[in-house]
This record gives C-alpha cells, sequence and structure tokens, in this order.
C-alpha cells in the first residue's frame, strides 16, 4: 500500500474527498481559495489507480509550552471514500503521518477527534477540556464598574493588540496554538464574527472576547483576560446586551474562574474532552521539557509501537537526559527491573499537564513503585493544558 504526498495537480481531488466525506459543499467562487491554502498542508494520500481513495492533511504549526515554543503536526481532514473504508487505509495513513512529522522536527502532534477512542490507539491522548457556559438574561447582571473601556474590531480592522493579549494568556498554558495573522484572518475571525476588547485608562489591551449574535442569542466563541479587571470589565459589556439577547453561551478553557465571581453562578456549565496530543519525539520533547532537576535520578521505559523511534530507556538526571536504546532483533528492549514503565499517550497527558504522574498510576497506566513514582511527581512542575483553536 503506497502513500504518496500529493501535488498541486491533484489538490482538487483532495477537495472532493473532503466534500464528500464530510456533507459540505464550497461555493465555485471560494475553491481558488481552498485549494491555494492547501499549499500550506502537507497531504498524504492512498491511490487506486487514479482514484484518490484515502488521505491526511498535516498542518505544519507551532503551540506555546509556556514561554516556549514547540513545532506540532496538526492533523485534520481524515478522510477515505466509503468502497476503500476497512482496508486499513487510514492507519496507513496514521502511521506514516508520525514518519513525516519527525522528518520535520515537528516533536508533537495536535487532532480534533470524531472518536477519541479511535486516535488513542495511535498514541494521542486527551489535551485539555472546554467549558461551555450558558445563561439567561435574567442572570446577565453587572458586577462593579471598571475603570477600562471597549472598543470594538471586525477581521478587517483586527490589530497586534489583540495578537498580544492572546499570546500573553498562552505564555500561562501548554497546548495552546501560535497565531500569526493570517491565521487570526483565516482561521479565527468568520464572516459574522465581532471583537470587544478591553483596554485599561492607559490604552493597554488587557483582554478580549471573539463572539457573534444571531436571533437574539450571543455566542461568545473566545473569551481572554489577563486579569480579574479585564475579565469583570467583559463580562459588564456582555450585559450592556440585556435588551438584545435571551441567552448568552460562553466557550471557555477548563480552568477559567468564570462564573465562581458572579453575584449569581449557578449557571448551566458544560464539560466536553476537546483536542487531543501525541508526542512524536519523545527523547526531544524530554530533552526540551522544564523538569524540576533537584530529585534524584529516574529511569522512564516506553513503548510506542506505531513510533519505534521512541521505544527505549530514558534516564532523567540533574540537568541531562541519557537515552538507552538496546536492539534485540531490530526491537527495542527496556530493563524491566528499575524505573517507570510507560506508554506514549501516558507520557503526553503528563508533559502536556493534563494529568499528573500519581493520577495515572493510580489508575494503572504507570508501572513501578510508588517511591520512583513520587520522584517522578515531584519531577514534573505543575502545568495547565488549553486549546482554542480548530483545524
Amino acid at each position: 500500500m503506497l502513500v504518496r504526498e500529493l501535488t498541486e495537480k491533484d489538490y482538487i481531488e483532495s477537495l472532493k474527498l473532503s466534500e464528500y466525506a464530510f456533507q459540505y459543499k464550497v461555493p465555485e467562487s471560494e475553491i481558488p481559495a481552498r485549494l491555494e491554502r492547501l499549499r500550506n498542508h502537507k497531504v498524504l494520500g492512498i491511490w487506486d489507480e487514479d482514484i484518490l481513495a484515502a488521505k491526511l492533511h498535516i498542518y505544519p504549526l507551532s503551540i506555546y509550552m509556556k514561554d516556549a515554543e514547540w513545532k506540532m503536526g496538526g492533523i485534520a481532514g481524515v478522510a477515505t471514500y466509503p468502497e476503500y473504508r476497512r482496508n486499513g487505509y487510514v492507519n496507513t495513513l496514521m502511521i506514516d503521518s508520525l514518519e513525516h512529522m519527525r522528518n520535520n522536527h515537528q516533536i508533537v502532534s495536535l487532532l480534533h477527534p470524531f472518536d477519541i477512542s479511535f486516535y488513542r490507539k495511535y498514541g494521542w491522548e486527551i489535551l485539555n477540556e472546554t467549558k461551555k457556559v450558558t445563561i439567561e438574561k435574567m442572570n446577565l447582571r453587572f458586577l462593579e464598574p471598571q475603570q477600562g473601556f471597549i472598543r470594538r474590531f471586525s477581521r478587517e480592522t483586527h490589530n497586534e493588540d489583540i495578537e498580544k493579549v492572546y499570546q500573553q494568556y498562552s505564555a500561562q498554558f501548554t497546548g495552546m496554538l501560535k497565531r500569526e495573522t493570517y491565521w487570526w484572518k483565516q482561521h479565527v475571525y468568520d464572516k459574522d464574527s465581532q471583537m470587544a476588547v478591553y483596554y485599561q485608562p492607559n490604552k493597554e489591551a488587557m483582554g478580549y472576547m471573539l463572539y457573534h449574535m444571531k436571533d437574539s442569542k450571543m455566542e461568545v466563541q473566545e473569551l481572554v483576560a489577563l486579569d480579574h479587571e479585564a475579565r469583570v470589565g467583559l463580562w459588564n459589556f456582555i450585559c450592556q446586551h440585556d435588551s438584545m439577547v435571551g441567552t448568552v453561551t460562553i466557550h471557555l478553557a477548563s480552568q477559567d474562574p468564570f462564573p465562581y465571581f458572579l453575584q449569581h453562578p449557578n449557571v448551566k456549565i458544560e464539560l466536553h474532552p476537546y483536542f487531543m496530543a501525541r508526542v512524536v519525539d519523545a527523547e526531544e520533547c524530554l530533552r526540551r521539557f522544564p523538569f524540576l532537576l533537584e530529585n534524584e535520578p529516574l529511569f522512564l521505559h516506553f513503548e510506542d509501537s506505531h513510533a519505534p523511534w521512541n521505544n527505549g530507556s530514558y534516564l532523567l538526571g540533574k540537568g541531562d537526559l541519557k537515552v538507552f536504546k538496546e536492539k534485540v532483533g531490530g526491537q527495542c528492549v527496556h530493563p524491566p527491573k528499575k524505573g517507570i514503565r510507560l506508554n506514549i499517550n501516558s507520557l503526553s497527558a503528563i508533559l502536556f499537564g493534563y494529568k499528573r504522574p500519581i493520577e495515572l498510576y493510580e489508575m494503572g497506566y504507570l508501572k513501578g513503585s510508588k517511591p520512583e513514582i513520587e520522584i517522578f511527581e515531584k519531577k514534573v512542575p505543575a502545568l495547565k493544558s488549553s486549546f482554542i483553536d480548530f483545524f
């Protein structure tokens, strides 16, 4: 089964497969722009003679790991025509994509799952959860007035103040996408979006909310605040629409303190798993990860059935990393007597801060002695994962 990277002459076939698999139709006037965007992707495909039977897109992106940037491969557009399903085509594409990403130094990968259990088989694990808050008009009650002011923008008037707020906000988390200006205009805004920015009296932007209104409903797609003043200022701006809307829906990071600080915080809250993440290159990720170094050395033994270059034993020392990959019959073998054994899913959950080592140990995902788990727990800093984009 041959996987081939698509070239420009194949892009229209890729678009046709997406339209069929995801059941939408691109207007004729928008096709040139859609095809132009594919120039920025790597599209892998499997062919049956001249028919594109299955495909997978890799977006070359970067994410923030607090104040660091890591290259990331974003998986999207995984599709197969019905007559070619259950032939192992997607399996082949998923495994092949890992090698492509590794060769391009994309050391981690993110995707939005149609089925979490499906992608877990290939090593991706839950990255974050989103919080959806629904507020009825009667609960739109103002908090104390703030000294700052609101200015509204659109895709056409988008400015760097908004990008600076997002970048500062992203540095609090692991997993947030590094957004270039083109990404804001092509992927963040839609044709109905408006942007409200909260400014302090000195004209420094401290928060924003991206929203749209339709049929007496306001949907806040993003609400980002750098401090509580901005958070309250944006909430009061929402309340200013009390004569225009009957319901407000706000999408937030799961760690956001909203609605705790409201006068009446008893509102409808829904929590959902959102994106998934995977370590593509374990050695490089471990070298870059900000482990706390004042603890004892610790062995980690990895199993990665789909990316065998990750298999091996890794010694976390005080400021250094040693890698041991003894090969027997072409397979990497892990010394079983000392250290913690874990798969790539668990490593991904730990490095992104979605789960702590002790949590995974208690659920049976980490194998090792309790003292070793406690050492690992001390080595991993407290992190919070988040992701608010979509691709």
